[in-house]
């Protein structure tokens, strides 16, 4: 089910905002600008980052996770002060170009 949601986020650290196993799912980020996105799949020393983005806070930065992944994937977000980020989440909907609630 599609989502808008908002976390506090505490700068330097990577803060994740979503996790999967074994699902799919896609996330659409605006701001903060300058902020960096990515999806962890795996744990620890074995995990392996993909889909790096950085925010402008003017478009829509797209991460997805496919069901095909068997291994732990998070989304997660690093942020330059500390501030709320507000994100959209569908837990089905890799398939999407655009968030379909405008935030």
């Amino acid at each position: 089910m599609a989502t808008i949601r908002e976390k506090f986020v505490k700068k330097g650290k990577w803060k994740t905002m979503e996790s999967f196993f074994n699902a799919n799912g896609v996330a659409f980020f605006k701001a903060p600008n300058d902020a960096s996105i990515k999806v962890r799949y795996g744990v620890g020393w074995f995990g392996t980052d993909r889909q790096k983005q950085k925010l402008d806070g003017r478009t829509y930065k797209k991460l997805q996770v496919g069901k095909w992944s068997l291994t732990r994937a998070r989304m997660q977000i690093k942020v330059k002060k500390d501030t709320n980020v507000t994100y959209y989440v569908d837990g089905g909907g890799v398939a999407q170009n655009s968030p379909e609630i405008r935030f």
